[in-house]
Order: C-alpha cells, then structure tokens, then sequence
C-alpha cells in the first residue's frame, strides 16, 4: 500500500483509506459484523485512515469504529481516525450548519466518547456556516487543537479562495472533496492550491457512487436509496447514458486484467501525491479491488487512455440536486 504525508505537517497514512459512511447504511443495509471485517481486512492490508462523521448514520458509524477498537486491543495506534462536525438542525427541525465553537467542540466531545479515544487524527468542518467568516472558523480549529482534542484539522466542501483565507489564519492540513472520473471539479484549482499550501486533498466517492466499478448499483436498488433516489445521476435518463457512458471504462480495465475499481482508484492517485483517496465499501471482496488500485502506478500511454474513454465533463446530471447542494461550495 503507497502511504502519503498528510499535508505538510502531518503524518504519513495509507494513500487509500476507508470512508466509513459505509458503516451507517448510505448505500444499503449492513451490519456491524461487515464493518468489523473491513476494519480487519485494512490493518492486514495496511490501510491506515479512517474517515467518519458525527452525522453518518446519527453516530451509528462512530459507535461501530469505537467498539472495534475496543474489542481489539491495540488498534487504536494502527489507525489515523478523522471525524466530522457543523451540520446540525434549526429550532424547526431543518437542516442547517453550525461552525461555533460551542457546537463544534461540544460535538467532538461526543465524537470522542463514541470513538472511544482521547484524541482525533484530524477534525473536519464538515459543512461551512456562510455568515461566519471561515477565518474565525479557523481559530475555532486551531482551537480545539492547541487543547489535544484533535492532532490536525480541516474543512469539507469548500472553494480555493476560502482554503486560502482559513490557511491564512492558521495550517489546514486536508481538505475533502468528492473527486474522481465523474466529479472533476476539483481540477479548477482546488488540488493545485492544496499542493501550493501543503494541504492534504482528501477525496471521496473516488469511484464515482459506483459507476466506476464493474458492478454499479443497479436501478431497481435506487429508489431504496434515499440520497441516490434524489440524486440527477441516478435519475433517468441519466443512469442509463452514465451505465453506457461507463461501459468502455469497464471494458478498459478487463483488458488491463484490473478490476474497474482498482482503475479508478489507481486515476485518483496519480493526480497528485498529496491527493488521498477515500471509498467506502460493505463488501470485503470489493474492499480487496479498492486496495489494488491503491498499489498500481499507471502509465502516461495508460492515463491518457482512460481519459479518452472518460473525458472531463461525460458524466450525465450534476453531482448534486438543489437540496443536496446547500452547503458545499461552488468555484469555477
């Protein structure tokens, strides 16, 4: 397994890590049993980082990597465990993001207990608050780490300019983003200002919500789905011409003799070498395919290939709908 710095500053972690939002049923029933077998099959694979989030299932995640590490002694030190705060709800029951210190310190305590750890590797804002200035935000983060609650801090879906603004006031070590083959976004600007200021670019959903695997969750499974039922690519007719659009990928890598995920993950990685990527999975068998893609080097002839199967701009839908985009923040 490649490891890479997180950041400039921070430690040395597997290239691939695990998005555990997979433990809290995201995209289909599982068990703590199946949670419990991906955290096994990545200490003998040697991936390292663990990505959660105080909202992933309402602490159904946390609880499950909290309890793992506390039914297997001595894990904890294998792990670099990052977790999420700020979305939370109004006082009528709708969604809305809370960057205050109060809020994010108060739910990294319960983040903590869940875990069953005296300290986070790395705390996420997971969603910014826009009525309070991002260097404030900051402040709180840099905060929270001068107390030993958190080892290294970072942001969620935001934009190069606010990157800039939160790393003037103190060090960002990551910034996750959704980026792979189907969302390259993070092309307009958000890798190279990472890289200019030695943040971490942590990608998630690398293999596309599935596209991009041999095995794409299959339409008569959406509509159990809540966040995919909702979602433009998985919407007809854009989950039919996206399947089409991704049959050539697929057949791209049987010739490589790779399965499709493997591929994928292995594109994400070769954009930059402080670029993480971060799947999620329930299925040990598919976990085997993402740990692949996080040992191959592909060729120039290779990458250039696999971008002219899959060019910037094919995938069919936006990334998000109306509602799903409150929150992230958008660049060109």
């Amino acid at each position: 397994m490649k490891t890479r710095k997180l950041g400039q500053n921070g430690p040395e972690i597997s290239a691939l890590g695990i998005g555990a939002m997979s433990f809290a049923e995201f995209y289909g029933p599982t068990t703590e049993m199946n949670s419990f077998a991906i955290l096994s099959a990545a200490l003998d694979a040697g991936v390292t980082h663990i990505d959660t989030s105080n909202v992933y299932g309402m602490g159904r995640s946390e609880k499950a990597i909290g309890r793992f590490l506390r039914d297997n002694p001595g894990t904890r030190d294998q792990f670099h465990i990052a977790t999420k705060a700020a979305i939370s709800k109004d006082a009528a029951g709708n969604r809305c993001f809370d960057n205050s210190l109060t809020h994010l310190e108060a739910e990294l305590d319960k983040s903590l207990q869940k875990l069953g750890v005296d300290c986070v590797d790395l705390f996420y804002v997971h969603r910014r608050q826009a009525d309070i200035p991002i260097e404030e935000v900051a402040g709180h983060m840099a905060l929270l780490k001068q107390k030993g609650k958190t080892r290294g801090i970072g942001f969620s879906e935001i934009a190069p300019y606010s990157l800039r603004r939160a790393a003037a006031e103190t060090h960002v070590d990551a910034v996750q983003s959704e980026y792979s083959l189907s969302t390259r976004a993070p092309e307009l600007g958000l890798i190279q200002t990472c890289a200019e200021l030695g943040t971490a670019l942590v990608a998630f959903s690398p293999v596309g919500r599935s596209f991009l695997t041999d095995d794409p969750i299959p339409a008569d499974r959406i509509p159990s789905l809540d966040f995919l039922k909702a979602n433009p690519r998985f919407i007809e007719p854009n989950y039919s011409a996206n399947i089409a659009a991704t049959d050539p990928f697929r057949a791209y890598a049987a010739e490589l003799g790779l399965p499709a995920a493997s591929l994928a993950i292995a594109w994400v990685l070769a954009q930059g070498n402080h670029v993480i990527a971060i799947p999620g999975t329930r299925s040990t068998a598919h976990f085997a395919e993402l740990v692949t893609g996080g040992s191959i080097d592909l060729t120039p002839e290779q990458l250039t290939r696999i971008t002219e199967i899959l060019p910037v701009g094919w995938a069919w839908g936006d990334r998000y709908n109306d509602a799903q985009w409150k929150g992230p923040e958008r660049f060109s």
